[in-house]
């Protein structure tokens, strides 16, 4: 197999993880801080 293909497979490989890990944390976190935001303050969760 090519070593500059390898790099390249190794590298989108990572970005795809890091990525995935990001929204697996992030999307999660932003629902819990909408819900506290409208139990504390009373703002709407669309807003």
């Amino acid at each position: 197999m090519n070593f500059g293909l390898l790099i390249i497979a190794l590298i989108g490989g990572a970005v795809g993880i890091l990525s995935t890990v990001y929204l697996l944390f992030s999307f999660p976190a932003v629902l819990v801080w909408k819900i506290y935001r409208k139990i504390t303050k009373g703002i709407p969760l669309t807003k």
